[in-house]
């Protein structure tokens, strides 16, 4: 059997073939800029999914403030730890960037108990606590999208940027577009599309690129 065995070429002909099917379905087709291009590229090749070319949007200049929470060494907080698992923790700990996901910690779900609330709800509220520049990466649990956006409006969360990109069909799609409506620097996945794999992926494109 003939194929390819090198990783790095099946990623740059992965990378060609999307090109390709760019140019032959969407021939008047244009990116923004390189840095968007770059992100949706991966986001295609880890999906397979050519509506982020449409789906995925990009807010208040959420690039550059991602790129510069990472270069100031700021903390990465994700909403699950498969999400986390998929992040590049090699090339963020070069920036000096902390990575945290309180999801499955005792003091997170006793939050949650208390206050009724979802685990990933408990989470924000731990992580704003710390101190530090703050990026979200969020692909699974819209709530956690909800409590980022009230507590910013509250005054109880400084958040330099959102990946959102939860995926699902309760409060997936609405807690996105609250997140694209806002003032919060964000990479949105519009509609009920997403997941941690996702969010990983838009993450590590970021990184990539730096």
């Amino acid at each position: 059997m003939d194929y390819i065995k090198n990783p790095k070429r099946i990623e740059e002909k992965s990378f060609e073939i999307i090109q390709d099917i760019i140019t032959e379905t969407r021939p008047d087709y244009t990116f923004r800029n390189r840095e968007e291009e770059l992100v949706m590229k991966r986001a295609i090749h880890t999906t397979a999914d050519f509506d982020y070319l449409d789906n995925l949007v990009f807010t208040h200049d959420a690039l550059t403030k991602i790129r510069e929470t990472i270069r100031e060494g700021g903390i990465i907080f994700t909403d699950t730890n498969m999400a986390l698992s998929g992040i590049n923790k090699k090339l963020l700990e070069q920036y000096g960037c902390r990575y945290r996901c309180y999801v499955n910690e005792p003091e997170t779900a006793e939050v949650a108990r208390q206050q009724g609330i979802t685990r990933s709800m408990a989470g924000i509220q731990l992580a704003a606590k710390e101190e530090g520049k703050k990026l979200f990466v969020i692909g699974n649990a819209p709530t956690a999208v909800y409590q980022i956006l009230e507590m910013a409006v509250a005054g109880e969360l400084d958040v330099e940027a959102v990946i959102g990109v939860p995926v699902g069909f309760v409060g997936a799609a609405e807690s996105k577009e609250a997140l694209y409506e806002s003032d919060i620097p964000a990479v949105v996945a519009r509609g009920r599309k997403g997941g941690s794999n996702l969010a990983a992926a838009i993450m590590n494109a970021v990184l990539y690129a730096m």
